[in-house]
């Protein structure tokens, strides 16, 4: 039996229409009661804000959501503060299912160890983490890039674009940056390495690509949706691929994707493949082992934008589903 534990949480108060504004979130302190047996509580340090996100409290991500007075869902990297069971003890690094909150309870086998060596655990939640996982399973699984390729990324300076480019440039392909003003391209080419940037705000995106790549474009890694989707698809080179990842332009509910007309494909004798990460799972363990190396040694940059205290979260996603980050957005909750 432990004590019972007053835990910061953020709840949703209402469902948002439209875009979330701070106001639809609440904080409030709530009794984490005892622990039940067998169960880890474990103390959140970093939580990861995802524009999936949106769509799991609108109550329609992948088949499940949250009502309104439950805690927000999200993955966390915490620390364990109570255990019974000698494989998860007190004081090490996990990586879970924390949710918008200082303190939760799992079970065992929901917990997965933070890999160590890692000197920056928050890129457990990035370019380490899921994000970099879903950017591996795109650019090397599903599309192959190679050398002398023409990769296109729209959100090119969140945490999947940031890992995405780098594992493209890794490949020997050119890259090409699709985001929003004048500072995410800067990053975008001066601190993550893209080849060219195509600011959506201030050019015409079919004249640029056209400019750019004017042989097509090989892969087209899609996060976004519609326009910039059909836009890209009717730019691809014979044989090109796409892989369709994420829906941004989609999740705030006042815009539906249509796509491209099925017969581009076919002119194009394209490849389309859906990607869900969870799918990739399995290969997370083989994917930290030659990755984690690689950041430690300065080779991938990890482009985060870091928010501290779990009171800013609500704020820092709203300003995440309107295109304001300019990086894979974190809450540092504790230390």
């Amino acid at each position: 039996m432990t004590k019972t534990d007053d835990n910061l949480a953020v709840i949703l108060r209402q469902r948002p229409e439209g875009l979330p504004n701070p106001d639809d979130f609440a904080l409030e302190s709530r009794p984490l009661g005892s622990r039940s047996p067998g169960q880890v509580r474990c103390e959140t340090l970093y939580l990861s804000l995802d524009p999936y996100m949106r769509s799991v409290i609108a109550g329609n991500h992948l088949g499940h959501g949250i009502d309104p007075g439950e805690v927000i869902p999200g993955e966390v990297i915490a620390r364990v503060s109570e255990s019974d069971d000698p494989n998860w003890p007190v004081g090490i690094a996990v990586r879970c299912q924390g949710g918008w909150q200082q303190l939760s309870d799992h079970a065992p086998e929901a917990l997965s160890r933070v890999p160590t060596g890692l000197s920056r655990p928050s890129l457990a939640l990035s370019i380490l983490g899921m994000p970099g996982l879903t950017a591996w399973a795109g650019i090397v699984d599903l599309a192959k890039v190679g050398e002398g390729e023409v990769v296109v990324i729209p959100a090119a300076v969140g945490g999947v674009g940031a890992m995405a480019a780098q594992l493209s440039k890794r490949a020997g392909a050119t890259t090409i940056a699709i985001t929003s003003g004048s500072e995410k391209c800067r990053i975008a080419i001066e601190e993550l390495g893209y080849d060219h940037c195509i600011d959506r705000n201030e050019d015409d995106l079919a004249e640029a690509l056209s400019a750019i790549s004017p042989q097509g474009v090989s892969v087209y890694f899609d996060l976004v949706g519609d326009p910039i989707l059909t836009t890209v698809a009717q730019q691809l080179s014979i044989g090109g691929r796409v892989v369709l990842c994420g829906l941004i332009k989609d999740y705030n509910g006042d815009h539906k994707t249509t796509g491209p007309h099925p017969g581009l494909w076919i002119t194009k004798r394209a490849t389309v493949s859906g990607l869900v990460v969870y799918d990739y799972e399995p290969q997370r363990g083989a994917f930290e082992e030659e990755f984690v190396p690689l950041a430690e040694a300065g080779k991938l940059v990890g482009n985060e934008e870091m928010h501290d205290g779990l009171e800013t979260a609500p704020e820092a996603f709203c300003q995440l589903m309107r295109g304001r980050n300019h990086g894979k957005v974190v809450v540092r909750v504790g230390e």
